[in-house]
């Protein structure tokens, strides 16, 4: 009995973690920043449709800004510094279609999933939290 006691005691410990979410990333700083996006607003109404971005600069988030992505199903939002690039002139994310392309090594990086092929790092991931229009971005 006190080992089953003892196990389900443990498994609680264990079983407690923040949904697997890691975005630690050596080249780019961890912000502490959450802002609100209503897709009903003018400026952000292109995150409505599916394959659609905008790049929002929060006053107390990355510098390089955020890109936040729909693709479809759910949104994501990534940092919009290069990430396996130490922050620089050349560093900052530039959009194409599906795609972020850091300027410094032309490395292209899917706004669905975050990888660029031969890269050790994948974009900065930020969460995500949808609620009707809004949409909560926070790291």
């Amino acid at each position: 009995m006190r080992k089953i006691l003892l196990l389900l005691v443990l498994s609680l410990f264990i079983g407690c973690s923040d949904s697997g979410f890691n975005n630690k990333n050596p080249y780019l700083p961890n912000y502490s920043f959450s802002f609100d996006i209503n897709t009903n607003l003018p400026s952000y109404s292109n995150l409505q449709f599916a394959g659609n971005y905008i790049k929002i600069y929060p006053s107390t988030g990355p510098s390089r800004g955020v890109i936040v992505f729909n693709t479809g199903s759910a949104f994501n939002a990534f940092d919009g510094g290069c990430p396996n690039q130490d922050l620089s002139a050349c560093s900052t994310l530039s959009v194409s279609g599906i795609n972020a392309i850091c300027p410094c090594d032309d490395a292209s990086y899917s706004l669905y999933t975050g990888q660029a092929a031969g890269k050790e790092y994948p974009l900065k991931a930020y969460r995500v939290e949808v609620n009707g229009d809004n949409i909560r971005v926070y790291n």
